[in-house]
C-alpha cells in the first residue's frame, strides 16, 4: 500500500515522497481514510508511528478541496515543542495558500497576532496561550469544523480539563473531532468520548513501547545513579543521548555537572525560556550537543530521529509516561536504546510500566554501582560480566 491507495490528491502523495515517506505506517493506513470520510477518531498508537500526518494529510486535503477562508482547523497540544513540530510538518506538507500558526506559551505576541490577522487556516495551539487570545476576542473559532487534540491523554488530565471544557465551548457543536495519542488510560477515554460522536476506534500497538527500542534497567541505590550515568556516557560511544529527570531542578544538576566533566550537554523544562528551549533543540539536533537532559515537557516534543540513547535517570511517576519517553528513540525506523535506573523502593514503579507494556525489561546487575538483587527480577547474572555483556551487544 502506499498514500495514492488512501486517497490523497497527488500533490499530497507525491509530496509525500519527495520527503522520503513511501508507505503509510498503520496508523496513517487506518485513520486517513476515516478523517477523509468526515468520521470521529479516536487513535492510539505507539510514539515515533507518524500520528501527526495521519491527521493532517487529510485535513490538508479538506482545505484544498473546500478552499475556506479564515481558521476551520484547530489542533491543540501539551507542550510548546510539540506545537511547534506540528505547525512544522504543516508547512512541510501543505501547498503555499494554506496558511497555518503557532500558538504559544513563552514566545513574542506580536508575530502570533500578525500570523492569525494574515488569517490563518490551521491553528496550532498550546491551551494557556490559546485562551489568551480568546480573552482579547483576537481569534474566533466560530468557524472550525476539525478539532484535534494531539496526545490526548496529556490534554485531558485534571490539569487541562478546565481549559479543555472552555476551548470546546467555543466551538461548534458541529464538526470533526480527532483525538491521538501513544496510550489511552480507561478514564481519559471516557471523557474522550463525551466530546465525540459515534468515533471511529484505531488501535495500533496501544500502551506498547516501538520494537525498535531495546530496553534495559539498572536496579542501583540512588547514590550511585549520577556515577552510573557518567560511567556509561565516558565508556560508551554514544551520539546522541536523551536524559530524563523528574524535576527542573534535578535537570539543572545533572546538566551541570556533565559540563564540569566535560560533556557537550544542555537542558529543557518548564523553567528555560522559549528561545533557550528552542535552541536547545537545535544545537541537540544537529549534532552539537550530545547529552540534552530534560523533564518530560520534552517527552512528547521531541521529534528527532537520530535519538540514539534514552536514560530515564528518574523513573517516570505514572507508566504512560515511560512508553512517550523512550519514543524519543528508535524512530522512522531506526534502532534505539533505552535505559532505565531505579531504586529498590521503585520497584513497584517498574513493573506497572511492564504490566502496561505487555512485555518484561531486562534487569542488568551492577554491584559496582550499588546493584541490588531484586527477587522477581529476571534474568541475567550479577556482576561485571553481565556488564561486559551488554557492552559487547552494543558494539555490534
Amino acid at each position: 500500500m502506499n498514500f495514492k491507495d488512501l486517497g490523497l490528491q497527488p500533490a499530497l502523495w507525491q509530496r509525500c515522497e519527495q520527503l522520503g515517506f513511501s508507505e503509510p505506517t498503520p496508523v496513517q493506513a487506518q485513520a486517513i481514510p476515516v478523517i477523509l470520510d468526515g468520521g470521529d477518531v479516536i487513535a492510539t498508537a505507539e510514539t515515533g508511528t507518524g500520528k501527526t500526518a495521519a491527521f493532517l494529510l487529510p485535513i490538508l486535503q479538506r482545505l484544498n478541496e473546500t478552499r475556506s477562508k479564515g481558521t476551520t482547523v484547530l489542533v491543540l497540544s501539551p507542550t510548546r515543542e510539540l506545537a511547534n513540530q506540528t505547525d512544522a510538518a504543516c508547512r512541510e506538507f501543505a501547498q503555499k495558500r494554506i496558511k497555518c500558526a503557532s500558538i504559544i506559551g513563552g514566545a513574542g505576541y506580536k508575530n502570533q497576532l500578525d500570523a492569525i490577522r494574515r488569517g490563518a487556516n490551521i491553528i496550532v495551539a498550546t491551551p494557556g496561550r490559546l485562551i489568551d487570545f480568546l480573552d482579547q476576542g483576537v481569534i474566533n473559532l466560530s468557524q472550525v469544523d476539525t478539532f484535534v487534540l494531539d496526545e490526548a491523554d496529556r490534554m485531558l488530565d485534571m490539569g487541562f480539563m478546565p481549559a479543555i471544557r472552555r476551548i470546546v465551548k467555543m466551538l461548534p457543536k458541529k464538526r470533526q473531532t480527532l483525538f491521538f495519542s501513544a496510550t489511552m488510560a480507561p478514564d481519559i477515554e471516557k471523557i474522550a468520548l463525551s466530546l465525540v460522536t459515534d468515533p471511529e476506534y484505531i488501535e495500533v500497538s496501544r500502551g506498547k513501547a516501538a520494537v525498535t527500542i531495546e530496553q534495559t534497567a539498572y536496579p542501583v541505590a540512588q547514590q550511585s545513579k549520577m556515577p552510573l550515568l557518567l560511567d556509561l556516557l565516558e565508556k560508551q560511544d554514544w551520539k546522541r543521548v536523551l536524559v530524563f529527570t523528574r524535576t527542573k531542578r534535578g535537570a539543572d544538576r545533572i546538566a551541570h555537572i556533565l559540563e564540569k566533566r566535560s560533556h557537550s550537554s544542555n537542558r529543557i523544562h518548564g523553567d528555560r525560556s522559549q528561545s533557550q528551549r528552542e535552541a536547545a533543540l537545535r544545537s541537540f539536533k544537529a549534532g552539537k550537543t550530545r547529552v540534552l537532559v530534560a523533564t518530560d515537557v520534552a517527552a512528547r516534543g521531541i521529534d528527532i530521529d537520530s535519538v540514539s540513547h534514552v536514560i530515564n535517570y528518574d523513573i517516570p511517576e505514572a507508566p504512560e509516561d515511560y512508553v512517550h519517553r523512550i519514543g524519543r528513540t528508535g524512530r522512522a525506523g531506526n534502532t534505539g536504546r533505552a535505559i532505565t535506573l531505579f531504586t529498590l523502593a521503585e520497584e513497584h514503579t517498574m513493573r506497572a510500566i511492564e504490566k502496561l507494556m505487555g512485555e518484561k525489561v531486562e534487569r542488568v546487575l551492577l554491584p559496582d554501582f550499588g546493584g541490588i538483587a531484586m527477587a522477581a527480577s529476571p534474568r541475567k547474572p550479577a556482576g561485571k560480566r553481565a556488564f561486559r555483556s551488554f557492552r559487547s551487544r552494543r558494539g555490534r
